[in-house]
């Protein structure tokens, strides 16, 4: 006999699982930073802007920006300079207007 599963999405978009989310994402996001910018220095494979760009939109942009400051990596790319802070502001105001007025 099967057992039938189901899901409550107040459980699975809980704030413990929504903070975990967000570690993950900008700890992954610091992490590809790393990786790029040591194939870039050994002249391999680099990791495409669009991903890095992607895991930003994804809500990795702390860890991005953090990875490209410390890593010094992009940071002479205005698309990055920009796009990453820009990407991370409106999540954070998008997250803010839906937490507190919505």
């Amino acid at each position: 006999m099967l057992q039938q599963t189901t899901i409550n999405f107040e459980e699975l978009f809980s704030t413990k699982n929504i903070l975990l989310y967000f570690l993950f994402i900008n700890l992954f996001g610091f992490f590809i930073m790393w990786i790029d910018k040591r194939k870039a220095e050994k002249g391999k494979w680099r990791i495409p802007e669009k991903t890095l760009f992607i895991v930003t939109a994804l809500g990795g942009g702390i860890g991005t920006i953090a990875g490209m400051y410390t890593f010094r990596h992009k940071t002479q790319k205005l698309n990055f300079v920009i796009g990453f802070p820009f990407i991370t502001i409106l999540e954070i105001i998008t997250i803010i207007y839906f937490k507190f007025f919505n």
